[in-house]
């Protein structure tokens, strides 16, 4: 992450979320790319290099675990958090497995997503630097 903008890609079919994603995190003057599909989300993956997927896990045609799953196929050790307004002990442990840096329930905090982000990109530096 060093002195460069942390490259963030926000995935979620509900507009209201992508519109706070983007406006959130430019605020901070992060380079933030928002979609509304999973596939859309590969092809910007394909495309370019980020440093943390933000995704929902219900959305049409693919759902999030398995854009996580091809996600880390591109990527192995892309930090990852999932927001979900469905949230379930089923969906929190297939997140488990897939290794995701942390699991928000909806409506969440902006401020809270913040920390979590942070945690997770830092969680991946200190990896990448062992």
């Amino acid at each position: 992450m060093n002195n460069t903008k942390p490259r963030v890609l926000a995935v979620d079919d509900e507009l209201l979320i992508r519109d706070l994603l983007y406006d959130f995190f430019n605020e901070k003057e992060w380079d933030v790319t928002v979609t509304e599909s999973a596939e859309k989300a590969l092809d910007q993956m394909r495309a370019r290099e980020f440093d943390i997927l933000i995704t929902d896990l219900k959305m049409p045609n693919m759902d999030g675990l398995t854009l996580i799953e091809k996600a880390r196929n591109q990527k192995p050790n892309l930090p990852v958090v999932v927001i979900t307004g469905y949230p379930s002990v089923e969906s929190a442990v297939k997140c488990l497995r897939q290794k995701v840096d942390d699991y928000l329930v909806k409506p969440f905090n902006v401020t809270q997503l913040y920390k979590v982000v942070q945690g997770a990109l830092k969680n991946a530096e200190d990896k990448d630097s062992a």
